[in-house]
C-alpha cells in the first residue's frame, strides 16, 4: 500500500500529465496579416496550432507568428503551419519590445513596398487612427502622425470633460511626445484626438482607448495574442508589418 504522502505525488503527476495532452496545452500561432478569398476563414487575430495545416486559395496570402518565428503562407496550397517559419531577427525585437518608442528616431518612415507610412514601432499612439491602443508606461507616450511634413497642432482632450491639450509637431516631425503634466492618459479611457482645421473646416476627430498593459511578452506570437485580447487591432496590423516584411 502506498502513503498519503506518495498517493497526493502520484495524483498530482497524473493530472499534470492530463493539462499537457489536452489539445488547448499545443502550441500555436496568431495570424497577423490575412488577404484573399480566405481572409474570412483566417482573419487578423485568430489563433492556429504549430501542427494544423491551412488550406489556401489563388490569391491568398497569411502571415502566421509562431514560436518559432514568422511563417507567410501564399496559396494555392496546403501548408504546415509551424515548418519552415523564418527566425525572428533583431531589428523584430527591438522595434517590438518594451520601451521602444523611447529609442525610436523622430521623421517619417515608409512602409514596405507601398509607400504609405507606417508606425515606426508599436509602442506609439496614432493620432489619424481610430481604435484601442495598448501601451506599457502612461508616463511617457508619444504620438506618431503618418504626415511629417508641414508643422501642426492637433488637439488631445478626455471624453466627458473639457480640458483640453494642444501637441505641437514642428515641420519633417512625425512623433511627439505627451506633456504628462499637461495631461496623463489612464488605463481604460477614451480621448478624442482633433486634427487641425484645414481650409476653415473643422479638424477630423478620431477616438483612441488606451489599456495599459502589464505583462512583458517576449515572444512574438504571445504579444500577437495579447494585442489581439485587448483588441489592439491597430498595433496587431504594425505587427503583422513588421513581421512580413523580417520574413521576406
Amino acid at each position: 500500500m502506498f502513503s498519503d504522502k506518495v498517493k497526493a505525488r502520484l495524483l498530482g503527476l497524473a493530472l499534470a500529465g492530463a493539462v499537457m495532452s489536452v489539445p488547448g496545452a499545443a502550441a500555436a500561432g496568431v495570424v497577423v496579416k490575412s488577404a484573399g478569398p480566405s481572409a474570412g476563414t483566417y482573419p487578423v487575430g485568430t489563433k492556429v496550432a504549430d501542427a494544423s495545416t491551412i488550406t489556401l486559395r489563388a490569391g491568398d496570402k497569411i502571415t502566421v507568428l509562431t514560436n518559432g518565428g514568422t511563417k507567410v503562407l501564399q496559396g494555392p496550397g496546403t501548408f504546415r503551419v509551424g515548418e519552415g517559419a523564418t527566425r525572428t531577427r533583431a531589428r523584430f525585437a527591438r522595434l517590438t519590445r518594451q520601451g521602444a518608442s523611447n529609442r525610436a528616431r523622430t521623421g517619417a518612415v515608409r512602409g514596405t513596398g507601398k509607400g504609405s507610412p507606417t508606425m515606426p514601432n508599436l509602442w506609439l499612439v496614432n493620432v489619424a487612427a481610430s481604435g484601442t491602443t495598448c501601451l506599457y508606461d502612461l508616463e511617457n507616450v508619444r504620438l506618431w502622425r503618418p504626415s511629417a511634413g508641414e508643422g501642426e497642432t492637433y488637439t488631445i482632450a478626455p471624453q466627458g470633460s473639457e480640458t483640453a491639450l494642444d501637441v505641437n509637431f514642428v515641420e519633417t516631425e512625425s512623433m511627439r511626445a505627451l506633456d504628462p503634466e499637461g495631461l496623463k492618459l489612464t488605463d481604460g479611457g477614451t480621448y478624442t484626438i482633433t486634427a487641425p482645421a484645414v481650409e476653415e473646416a473643422p479638424g477630423a476627430a478620431v477616438n483612441v482607448r488606451i489599456v495599459a498593459m502589464s505583462e512583458t511578452y517576449r515572444q512574438p506570437d504571445l504579444l500577437a495574442a495579447a494585442l489581439a485580447e485587448k483588441g489592439c487591432m491597430g498595433q496587431l496590423a504594425v505587427l503583422g508589418d513588421i513581421a512580413e516584411a523580417e520574413a521576406s
